[in-house]
């Protein structure tokens, strides 16, 4: 097992530089709320339906307390449908445009891991690249996030949302394959002139639900990477199979699991409910408050 640091204050880069010179903050933990814009997410009620609910969802996020705000426009769930990369443009950019301008203070991330789409995106007012491949889907994408320069979002996922239950296998230690596959990453993408990056566990993709737990559990180990980590682990079936549940009905065990996260070092929790997540931020911050400074 590899050692983790004990000061939990370790991780020396805790701010995000971002378009138009403005600054996110993970000194304190924020939240990422997530906007789907896609017919087949694995939780439904996270689907949006037409601009106006778009609005009104991202409103209530924003006034709940999200930091960013993470649109996708293609389903990363186990076997979802491939799309093309016009598609997932007709979902995603309207949708980028309307938010940058209703709330144009607000963070906006997008989840795609196509180099063609990023720069569209951004283009169109998005701040945050949240890429679920790590560079491995689009060989363009590592030197798109440099071009761009804007915040990167590095995930662990073995194969492809069709093929990553079928890469499970870890022929080492689970967590040392992370701390390795990020270190080769992060060189890659310093080569390429990328700087502000968020390492994302990756719970979920190509990952048991038991391994996810191993992870969660070991999440601390990751700070030895010295960069803020995103836990996204919102009504995901490592939270909803052990107890026996749908999506729809996980939203307490989702509290439990970002609690286990903020105490191992999580600096951003990608949710579907912020409202909760802020809640847990604070409850955790007032009982452990050195473990969040």
């Amino acid at each position: 097992m590899l050692q983790a640091p004990q000061d939990t204050c370790f991780s020396p880069r805790q701010t995000l530089r971002c378009p138009g010179g403005r600054v996110l903050d993970l000194r304190r933990p924020q939240v990422m709320g997530i906007l789907n814009l896609t017919p087949d997410s694995f939780f439904a009620d996270s689907r949006v339906k037409a601009e106006d609910d778009l609005l009104r969802r991202a409103e209530q996020m924003l006034q709940a307390g999200a930091a960013v705000l993470d649109l996708g426009g293609y389903s990363s769930r186990p076997g979802a449908e491939d799309i093309s990369p016009a598609e997932e443009m007709r979902r995603l950019l309207p949708a980028v445009a309307a938010v940058h301008k209703a709330f144009p203070e607000a963070f906006i991330s997008v989840d795609t891991f196509r180099a063609e789409v990023a720069a569209e995106a951004v283009a169109t007012g998005a701040d945050i690249l949240n890429d679920i491949s790590g560079g491995q889907l689009d060989e363009a994408m590592l030197a798109t996030a440099g071009r761009l320069q804007v915040p990167y979002i590095l995930m662990h996922m073995r194969g492809t949302p069709q093929t990553m239950t079928q890469h499970t296998y870890y022929e080492e230690d689970l967590v040392l394959e992370l701390v390795r596959y990020f270190r080769d990453k992060l060189a890659e993408l310093r080569r390429h002139g990328v700087t502000d990056v968020v390492l994302d566990p990756g719970f979920g993709f190509a990952k048991t639900p038991r391994q996810g737990h191993e992870l969660l559990r070991r999440m601390r180990e990751l700070q030895v990477l010295g960069l803020p980590i995103l836990a996204g682990l919102s009504r995901k079936s490592m939270v909803y199979k052990p107890l026996g549940l749908g999506p729809e009905a996980a939203l307490a065990g989702t509290i439990s699991v970002n609690t286990i996260a903020l105490l191992n070092g999580a600096r951003l929790l990608r949710v579907h409910d912020v409202a909760e997540a802020m809640q847990t931020i604070q409850l955790v911050s007032n009982t452990f408050p050195s473990a969040l400074c």
